[in-house]
């Protein structure tokens, strides 16, 4: 009989689309076809080849399959930067298991929410988490029947804890697991902290992912003789899905490092002479003031990469003299678009300093008001997108998906302003999102845990200034009536609510907080009037 339009019999229909198929788990088959011999990962002593990295994908995919997972199931996974996380990443795309990664300095109760809203059945947790896993899961109702450790030991994983090295290990290769994975198959669900006191789960698919590789492939100079250094969490889309995943897709290689110690850094970069660094404000500026900068041999480095914040000038002058052979590119976006949505290029850095720069290759972008309408040049309006790189929605949320997607285009929560000529430059959030260090603290879901605090009346959390995590989480408090509140109190309260990087750096107590006619807190006049804490408290 005829299959739709096409007038194909099923089989035949079946057999096109397996010719056609073209996933997140393709590309590294492809890769280690056309490269097999090539370094693809460095991981401390471990240096796999491009044929190595995909038989042990292969491996773990098979083993996966052996304790029951199947397309469609979700695998949670707490780690540190590691072999293992990229093994994952293509072993589930393989089978259509949806990769939850999860940020490892979430707390126990955070992780659990997290468990049980995307409902995993497998749970993959690194050793030096393991204390951290195991409490969630207490915590947690997610029927997480599969549970594997990341080992750094030779001992076996306690309990019923299965070993994923013994399952990625071996030798021999069973092939890929003949799964038909379509483009809009979700196979990532990505965690991100939203305007709401509980994060929303973004879901990925290969056509959002494979779309956005493009882009960064084009627009980010990104080639396949490239050797790139991955220390950002890769729980992250920038690290993961702007440089790691291009760099498999490519052919590159990949040099992984649990953490972004800029000591660590700087020695990589000579021994293994890197070409290649995505590095958030922070972090170019760690390397800067570091002693070993000048000592090490950087000659290799020709690409930067910076995002999360706008790269402060002088730090762009200082970046430029001292390693003058390197190009500079600031991509901005968001988990929703995969992350990539606009970029600033390595010619444009001084003379658009500050600016987000336009939109990439497969993205279309545009700042309009409430009503949906484009805005003039020069005019503050919401930042929207439209492009294959933008998700499938919010898991399980059609209010907020719906909301997102208004008028047919993605809503980032950013507001901006848009030069004639195309180039972008964020002004505001509006959702109150604090950038910190590169990580993303929504305001409210600090100001909840403070408002948990006995004595607290209200509450008001933003984003300040800060010359080294560029913003810094600052909370002003307003006890009740006849109590006196503490910096200790509050600090200590915060340490048992929140992740380390959530909590206040600065804290401030007042009578009252500014609201206009309607009661609305005028978050704005707090910033003005607390932006110099940083230089005043240090």
């Amino acid at each position: 009989m005829g299959n739709g339009a096409t007038g194909f019999s099923e089989q035949t229909a079946a057999a096109i689309q397996r010719a056609r198929r073209h996933s997140l788990g393709d590309l590294l088959h492809r890769t280690a076809v056309r490269y097999p011999g090539k370094t693809a990962v460095v991981d401390g002593d471990t240096r796999w080849t491009f044929a190595e990295f995909d038989a042990a994908v292969n491996r773990c995919a098979a083993a996966l399959a052996e304790q029951g997972l199947a397309k469609g199931d979700r695998l949670a996974l707490l780690s540190h930067n590691c072999r293992q996380f990229a093994v994952l990443v293509y072993a589930t795309a393989r089978l259509g298991v949806v990769l939850v990664p999860i940020n490892f300095m979430l707390n126990a109760e955070e992780i659990a929410f997290i468990l049980d809203h995307s409902g995993a059945t497998a749970f993959v947790v690194e050793d030096a988490l393991a204390a951290t896993g195991e409490k969630a899961l207490a915590q947690s109702s997610a029927p997480a029947s599969v549970r594997a450790r990341i080992g750094s030991s030779s001992q076996a994983p306690a309990g019923d804890w299965a070993d994923l090295d013994a399952w990625i290990g071996g030798d021999g290769d069973p092939g890929e697991p003949d799964v038909h994975i379509a483009d809009d198959d979700p196979l990532r669900l990505m965690y991100t902290s939203g305007t709401e006191s509980r994060p929303k789960g973004v879901m990925l698919p290969s056509r959002s992912l494979i779309s956005q590789y493009v882009s960064c492939v084009v627009d980010g100079g990104m080639e396949h003789d490239d050797v790139e250094l991955h220390s950002l969490p890769l729980y992250h889309c920038a690290q993961l899905d702007c440089f790691l995943s291009v760099d498999v897709y490519l052919g590159a290689t990949s040099i992984i490092l649990p953490s972004p110690d800029p000591a660590r850094l700087l020695e990589t970069i000579e021994r293994e002479r890197v070409t290649k660094l995505f590095c958030p404000p922070t972090v170019w500026i760690s390397l800067l003031r570091h002693p070993d900068f000048d000592t090490r041999d950087l000659s290799s480095l020709r690409k930067g990469y910076y995002g999360a914040a706008a790269m402060p000038v002088e730090v762009l002058q200082e970046l430029s003299r001292r390693l003058p052979e390197v190009r500079l590119w600031n991509f901005y976006g968001q988990t929703e678009t995969s992350p990539l949505a606009t970029l600033l290029g390595p010619d444009e850095q001084l003379s658009h300093a500050g600016s987000a720069g336009r939109a990439s290759l497969n993205v279309e972008t545009r700042v309009v008001d409430d009503a949906g309408n484009e805005v003039p040049p020069g005019e503050v309006g919401e930042i929207v997108h439209r492009s294959p790189h933008v998700t499938l929605g919010y898991y399980e949320n059609e209010e907020k998906t719906a909301e997102a997607f208004a008028g047919g285009w993605f809503h980032s929560g950013d507001l901006g302003v848009m030069t004639a000529d195309g180039y972008l430059s964020v002004v505001d959030r509006k959702k109150d999102m604090i950038k910190t260090g590169g990580e993303n603290v929504a305001s409210r879901e600090v100001e909840e845990a403070l408002y948990l605090l006995d004595g607290v009346a209200e509450v008001a959390v933003f984003g300040v200034s800060h010359p080294h995590w560029i913003e810094a989480v600052t909370a002003v408090v307003v006890p009740k009536q006849g109590v006196t509140l503490t910096r200790e109190q509050v600090d200590a309260h915060a340490k048992d609510k929140l992740a380390g990087y959530k909590r206040p750096k600065y804290v401030v107590f007042a009578d009252a907080l500014p609201k206009n006619p309607s009661g609305k807190i005028l978050k704005r006049e707090l910033r003005t009037e607390h932006g110099e804490i940083a230089a005043r408290e240090g």
